[in-house]
């Protein structure tokens, strides 16, 4: 170690262990690599070289970045994190395929207390993982150390990424159309959003996440840090299938602000759906955890996903073919409701989120056993 280096350390960031984690990541990081990644890892910029988009008439650029809030609370009270990464990648690229684009590559940041080099390779390999899973490249990314701000074993996630959709081919709520179907996919648990919620039930009942469940037949742990499901790959092969070519209207990634604001935002002004909860029955751990609670299922809806971690609105012609197309490729779907544009009291329904002033989604009858 160099004298400056030295001098470094002593107030607490570790240039060394940074370079470590680095060596201990490079392996994975370079399997989301093709052709199209110029200079390797290391470089003060990822670079992408961008000339396949000259193929492209109108080609648009869709960009994304998120984290996984206080799921990474949890990560760190067990010390496991093989699985953070891949929620980051589900949290920014499921956004991107949202629009009918692909991913091109995307680039993580992680701030941490202390770096330690195992811990750091951890998240990374899992965020490479997901990458490769996705077909997105993991061109670069920072790994702070922030002595003094956050403790020795906190840290926290985020990522950006960009993707690109021929102009005639994005997905959006001018496509909608009365009659079309809304059809929904399966969630692999809470996803990466409503953490608060979650570690708020479990300490006002004094749980650790170390305690098992029998209701979840795990620690609690190990059951909440269950990785957020990719909906990018399948989504796309569906999306390129030219028997389906414009069935898909509109997606709608099931994240923050629950399932009715969520689908609201990709439908057009005037339209309106009612989703028939009886079409599905919701994780047992969502079921589990309202219980302890105190909470009915239904009051829960704007917080988690409940067991719906996408929506596909479709064209009503091709809809049984959608969701064939979709469960062939891994992802469980179901006809959840039907797009209406006939006029309506809107009382009760949630009309669009985010700034968005889109249609009215709301959520009816009784959940399936």
């Amino acid at each position: 170690m160099s004298e400056q280096s030295s001098i470094y350390a002593q107030s607490g960031v570790d240039t060394a262990a940074g370079d470590l984690a680095v060596e201990l990541m490079k392996s994975a990081v370079s399997k989301t690599h093709g052709p199209e990644v110029v200079g390797g890892v290391g470089g003060f910029a990822g670079m992408f070289d961008a000339s396949a988009l000259l193929g492209y008439k109108k080609p648009l650029l869709a960009s994304s970045t998120d984290g996984v809030g206080t799921k990474v609370a949890i990560a760190q009270a067990i010390d496991k994190h093989d699985t953070i990464g891949q929620d980051l990648v589900a949290m920014v690229v499921d956004d991107i395929v949202v629009v009918g684009a692909k991913p091109l590559f995307m680039t993580d940041y992680i701030a941490c207390g202390k770096v330690v080099p195992e811990r750091i390779a951890d998240i990374v390999r899992g965020i490479a993982e997901a990458c490769a899973a996705t077909g997105t490249a993991l061109v670069g990314g920072e790994t702070a150390e922030h002595p003094g701000l956050l403790g020795p074993d906190d840290y926290d996630v985020a990522g950006a990424a960009t993707g690109v959709v021929e102009a005639d081919r994005m997905l959006h709520a001018g496509l909608v159309r009365d009659g079309d179907v809304v059809l929904a996919m399966g969630a692999s648990g809470i996803h990466s959003n409503g953490y608060s919620l979650v570690r708020h039930i479990l300490s006002e009942k004094g749980i650790g996440y170390g305690d098992h469940s029998n209701e979840l037949g795990a620690t609690y742990g190990e059951a909440l840090l269950t990785p957020t499901a990719l909906y990018t790959g399948p989504l796309l092969k569906v999306l390129e299938d030219p028997s389906l070519d414009g069935a898909i209207h509109s997606l709608s990634h099931v994240t923050g602000g629950g399932i009715a604001a969520n689908l609201a935002r990709v439908l057009p002004v005037g339209s309106w759906v009612e989703l028939e909860r009886s079409t599905w029955s919701p994780l047992p751990v969502f079921r589990h955890l309202a219980d302890l609670g105190g909470h009915t299922l239904e009051s829960l809806e704007g917080a988690w996903n409940l067991g719906v971690g996408m929506f596909a609105v479709v064209e009503e012609a091709r809809a049984t073919q959608v969701a064939a197309a979709l469960t062939a490729q891994g992802l469980d779907t179901w006809v959840a409701g039907k797009i209406s544009t006939a006029a309506r009291d809107f009382t009760g329904f949630e009309q669009g989120a985010k700034g968005v002033n889109g249609g009215a989604v709301r959520l009816v009858g009784n959940f399936a056993n």
